[in-house]
């Protein structure tokens, strides 16, 4: 889905740039990073994951709503249609996690793919970074977590299921929407709801453990797709579910405001005014511990509803709120023992050459 360049002014450009005619349209530009590190550290309290891995940067999805565009400020580029538009790849992400495995330091904690951009996004096809890693931690045995609203994840359920059984990984999928041609609108790059379930059944049917995250919720948009949601996913495998209130940090809220006044323009407004009710009267809240959770009678129901459907479906819960999640303090790094990880040739006479 082509669009005009449009880009909320960058935090770190005091410039401005007015278009005198109507501006270009967005097209792809792929550019290489030479990071030297593949892993990122997470401190956030609100999150259960220590480390991530991200291949690429920017995202093809487009989603109105991520919360990784304000990430694209620092790279000097903008967080709307540049966020989509602009990829970086990172071509030594499966040699540099080898480094990251090979250090004495590493114990075997489970790794989130990707926690800002999706790892399954298009440019996935052509560049094949996501599985060149999870081959890595294959042949390493470390645990893997991966969120994702691709298909394309169904061309590595040999990896995935072999991981499965000799390792742990869990695939949560992102469906937020049932609604196909809403989610159109939001999301115009991901694959249809339905083809995500699709993919979802593919991937339980050969032994991954599958989860569903219905995220984020957009009140007056897609609570009422969260029983459907919940039932197909169920139908296809998932044994768990999560749920959290949409986050506009930044400059977000002026690109999800934006779609959604172009794409969804008798909704738009009242939809704003409940997500504003969510949040005491604002679009965002960015404190830990309430970010991901809403407040007041609406939020509340939905929050109900989330609950009773997946208590009759059987399937485990997690909404987002504070109690239910860790502080940092207690992401302690999971002992040798408890870790299915070992490096190849130890426990062997391997072994004794280093």
């Amino acid at each position: 889905m082509l669009r005009a360049i449009a880009n909320p002014v960058a935090r770190f450009d005091a410039r401005e740039l007015v278009w005198e005619v109507p501006p270009d349209l967005a097209r792809l530009t792929v550019y290489e990073d030479d990071t030297r590190s593949i892993l990122s550290k997470n401190e956030s309290p609100d999150l259960w994951h220590r480390w991530s891995l991200n291949p690429y940067r920017g995202c093809m999805h487009a989603c109105a709503y991520c919360y990784a565009r304000p990430t694209h400020e620092y790279l000097g580029f903008g967080a709307g249609t540049d966020h989509d538009t602009k990829i970086l790849v990172k071509p030594r992400a499966a040699a540099l996690l080898r480094e990251e495995f090979d250090h004495r330091a590493w114990l075997g904690e489970t790794i989130l793919f990707s926690g800002n951009t999706d790892c399954y996004q298009p440019l996935e096809y052509r560049w094949g970074l996501t599985r060149a890693c999870l081959e890595v931690c294959l042949e390493y045995r470390n645990p893997v977590a991966i969120i994702t609203k691709a298909a394309l994840i169904e061309r590595d359920v040999d990896v995935l299921a072999r991981l499965a059984t000799e390792a742990k990984v869990q695939v949560v999928f992102s469906v937020p929407f049932w609604d196909a041609d809403v989610a159109r609108a939001i999301e115009p790059g991901t694959p249809s709801p339905q083809r995500r379930v699709e993919a979802m059944r593919r991937l339980h049917e050969a032994g991954v453990p599958v989860a569903v995250n219905v995220a984020p919720v957009i009140p007056g948009l897609n609570d009422r797709d969260i029983p459907a949601i919940l039932r197909a996913c169920a139908e296809a495998g998932a044994g768990h579910a999560a749920m959290i209130l949409v986050r506009l940090p930044g400059p977000v809220e002026e690109v999800f405001s934006a779609r959604l006044r172009a794409t969804l323009p008798t909704r738009a407004e009242g939809v704003l005014a409940r997500l504003a009710r969510a949040r005491e009267g604002r679009l965002q809240e960015a404190r830990f511990g309430e970010r991901m959770s809403g407040h007041g009678e609406e939020w509340a129901a939905t929050k109900q509803l989330f609950e009773l459907t997946c208590r009759r479906l059987g399937l485990r819960t997690h909404t987002g709120e504070s109690s239910a999640t860790p502080s940092f303090a207690d992401k302690k790094a999971e002992p040798v023992a408890g870790s299915t990880f070992r490096r190849p040739g130890t426990g062997t006479q391997l072994g004794l050459f280093g």
